[in-house]
């Protein structure tokens, strides 16, 4: 009421030179204005020459130069017919400047004082000022630090403008010293103070933080105490008060909750109201709540969210479930009734894309299972959300659905995306004495140019060896969603250009395949597969006696055509750092007539995630593959073999060390081995010392592990992120031992012949997988528990472009 009459108490005593009389203005005259344009002023001046003018109008006319803020003090005065208006303008803030400030950083500071009007420019107010103060203080305050101090400086300067020196004292945050909850009978003081969010000083408080009252977050463990009560049948629960006590020096909180727990209620019947839509059978199989169930609140609101989803699935999007609770006191029971309010059923309008910068609309379109037209069904537009979120492409999947403006039973489906690296780059240059300049590199890219296709390509060019690898996959090859992949490859190694040979062997290789994928439900898919390979084996100045004696029976040059059916399964949540579902394969691979050799491998790979919070998760992952020959083909081709050890297999190991060995290599002069101790250069100047046994491999391959995924503390987006902790256990055997023959009379497999679980490696270790815009990039530190003979172990290793 004082803010309205003191402009018109001014405004009186400003014209009391022309109250005698009314008269009509032949012409307005304004003094004073400085930055204020005149168009502002006469804008905001609701009189006009010509106007006949008189005690109230010229008050109304003060008042309305008042509100525009821009005057401190208004004079009207009269000169015959002329209206004469002397101003004062308020000064402008020429700058802002801050100190002291830590918790709360500058810009955030200058955004809020933007907001309440102090902004460099604008028109300075001293109420506003002290507004802001008092606000700024509040922020700390809510912040936990009571002894904030804050003192805001004016400075005036020439030309009518003012300076602001803000210095802040933010103090310190009070830590919390005890947590007291009083009127409890029912649970135990510490079950209910370890519901809190916020903690007494405790050990971790340093890194998490938790012994700083905020006044939020007691408002949200005080949220959840109530829910722990309601949950477990004490609907009448009330927390009566809550104090916080500060210590004198303001650096220890206090907190003490008062309850009144009341009694515990159960369930006497549960019924059902409105227009269901759905058949009622339907409805009463989704009610969680039953008859003399102790009644909880979270039990109750989860049975209406079934019910609604279930409205939503047949289009009633705008469906409005409440469960009701009726407390019967006299014997502590409740009647909950679930009202039913269907509205009207919803058409989808459009489907509309943000954020796809990058990738093609028509690749997020062809992943829809809600159509265009079609009723609104929840399962469908999130179907569609979740297949989006499995193509790997995209860090962040989003969807709203609003209503369109006008209508009443139509909705606009809006999917949201952000993007991210879907595929890996590695480059490699080297230079080795005997093979001279190495150069390397691959480009796998699982989103080609925004297609959806995927495309890798390999080059490795050294003085010695050549390889190259095409590989191409259209997901969408019908719109069926049958996909067509095709790929192609060409390995060659010359060993005639090394100064010295120490290969074991060498396999050049020549092949192209094709695959077909057919979908057989949302989640599953068959997958058939035909490759035409040649094979050409060479011996190297080390070549061990298994090698030797596959060549002796089978021969150095092989054609294979090679068939697979394969079936895959997923449910990820997620094509990249998956945290919930789970995936699994089961491929057969087998040589078809016509080819050279006669063999077969059946593999199996799954993963099974399985929430333990609502941030971490077990991973439980294995592979299995068992391989053999048939028909004339005695036992897998030694170049086929399994191989366990390194990333996606056996962490802490080297890669392919785990398994079978060989026999000890003889070195061969010109071909012929020399089994002579010690013996000395042969006639090619070649030395002919032995060779340790080396990994050989094997036809049946058994590996898995379980790793704990958990948020990496201080980092607050972990989209692109993974930690865990990890067991690793596998090895490779050999299930028969190679046969002997004439020239590999000293062969002695080590580890053949024996199927034993008891001579399973493991180990267990840390591993961080971070996506990068090369790749995901890969660490691991791990320490083997269990180690075989023989065995290579590497504690730290990395890799990029590939994922754990």
């Amino acid at each position: 009421m004082k803010r309205l009459l003191l402009p018109a108490v001014l405004a009186a005593l400003m014209i009391a030179e022309v109250h005698a009389e009314s008269f009509t203005i032949s012409d307005i005259r304004v003094n004073g204005l400085q930055r204020v344009s005149a168009g502002s002023l006469f804008g905001a001046l609701p009189l006009n020459v010509g106007d006949a003018v008189d005690d109230s109008r010229l008050v109304d006319a003060t008042r309305g130069l008042f509100k525009t803020g821009f005057f401190q003090d208004i004079q009207i005065g009269r000169d015959g017919n002329v209206l004469v208006i002397t101003v004062v303008e308020r000064p402008s803030i020429s700058g802002i400047e801050i100190e002291g400030n830590k918790a709360i950083s500058t810009d955030d500071l200058k955004k809020g004082l933007t907001q309440s009007g102090l902004a460099e420019g604008e028109i300075f107010q001293r109420a506003t000022l002290e507004g802001v103060r008092n606000e700024l203080l509040r922020q700390y305050v809510a912040q936990g630090r009571y002894s904030a101090e804050i003192d805001a400086e004016v400075v005036p300067q020439p030309r009518n403008r003012v300076a602001l020196k803000i210095k802040i004292n933010e103090g310190t945050v009070a830590a919390i010293q005890h947590i007291n909850v009083v009127g409890n009978t029912v649970f135990p003081e510490q079950d209910l103070v370890d519901l809190f969010e916020l903690k007494t000083t405790n050990w971790l408080s340093f890194f998490k933080n938790d012994d700083k009252y905020a006044r939020e977050k007691l408002s949200g463990d005080l949220e959840r105490l109530r829910s722990y009560y309601l949950d477990r049948g004490y609907i009448n629960m009330d927390i009566s008060s809550t104090q916080v006590s500060i210590t004198p020096d303001k650096k220890h909180v206090y907190i003490t909750v008062n309850v009144n727990e009341g009694e515990k209620y159960t369930v006497r019947e549960v019924k059902l109201s409105g227009d269901l839509k759905v058949p009622e059978d339907e409805v009463k199989r989704l009610l969680l709540v039953k008859e003399g169930q102790v009644f909880s609140r979270k039990i109750m609101t989860t049975t209406s969210d079934l019910i609604t989803r279930r409205l939503g699935n047949e289009g009633y999007t705008f469906a409005n479930v409440n469960g009701v609770p009726e407390p019967h006191d006299d014997d502590h029971t409740v009647s909950i009734t679930f009202a039913v309010d269907p509205g009207k059923r919803a058409y989808v309008n459009r489907i509309n894309f943000r954020g796809n910068t990058k990738t093609e609309d028509e690749v997020l379109r062809r992943e829809m299972r809600q159509m265009e037209g079609g009723w609104a069904s929840t399962y469908l537009i999130d179907q569609s959300k979740v297949r989006l979120e499995r193509l790997g492409y995209f860090k962040e999947v989003n969807v709203e659905t609003p209503q369109v403006p006008g209508t009443d039973d139509q909705v606009d489906v809006n999917y949201s995306v952000e993007e991210q690296a879907s595929g890996s780059i590695t480059a490699s240059i080297g230079f080795a004495q005997n093979a001279g300049l190495i150069l390397g590199g691959s480009i796998s890219q699982n989103n080609f140019l925004g297609t959806g296709n995927k495309v890798s390509i390999g080059l490795t060019r050294s003085e010695y060896q050549t390889r190259y690898n095409f590989g191409f996959v259209d997901p969408y090859w019908t719109v069926d969603g049958v996909s067509l992949g095709y790929n192609a490859f060409y390995r060659t190694t010359d060993y005639d250009d090394l100064d010295v040979d120490v290969s074991s062997y060498s396999v050049d290789s020549l092949g192209a395949g094709v695959t077909i994928g057919y979908p057989i439900s949302e989640t599953a898919r068959l997958t058939y597969g035909l490759t035409v390979q040649q094979d050409k084996l060479d011996t190297g100045y080390y070549t061990v006696d298994e090698i030797l004696a596959f060549m002796d029976t089978e021969g150095k040059s092989f054609l294979n055509f090679k068939g697979s059916i394969g079936w895959s399964e997923s449910t990820l949540n997620k094509g990249v750092l998956a945290t919930r579902g789970h995936s699994q394969s089961l491929t057969l691979e087998a040589t078809l007539p016509g080819s050279d050799l006669s063999f077969f491998k059946l593999d199996y790979r799954g993963q099974l995630f399985v929430p333990v919070t609502e941030k971490t998760a077990l991973r439980f992952h294995t592979e299995l593959g068992f391989g053999d020959g048939y028909g004339s083909t005695s036992g897998l081709p030694f170049y086929e073999n399994y191989y366990a050890g390194g990333f996606n297999s056996v962490r802490g190991f080297e890669d392919s060390t785990l398994g079978p060995r060989s026999t000890p290599s003889v070195a061969r002069v010109n071909g012929v081995a020399d089994y002579t101790e010690g013996a000395g250069p042969g006639d090619d100047g070649r030395y002919t010392d032995d060779q340790d046994a080396v990994a050989f491999g094997g036809n049946v391959l058994i590996q898995g592990g379980l790793e704990y995924l958990f948020p990496l503390p201080f980092v607050k987006d972990q989209s692109q992120l993974r930690t865990v902790l990890f067991w690793d256990v596998g090895n490779v055997f050999l299930s028969d031992c190679p046969a002997k023959t004439a020239s590999t009379q000293y062969m002695n497999t080590q580890g053949c012949g024996d199927i034993n679980l008891n001579n399973l490696a493991s180990s267990v270790g840390l591993g961080v997988t971070w996506v990068t815009a090369l790749g995901p990039l890969s660490f691991s530190l791990a320490a083997p528990i269990k180690k075989p003979d023989n065995a290579d172990m590497q504690v730290f290793q990395f890799s990029l472009g590939q994922t754990f």
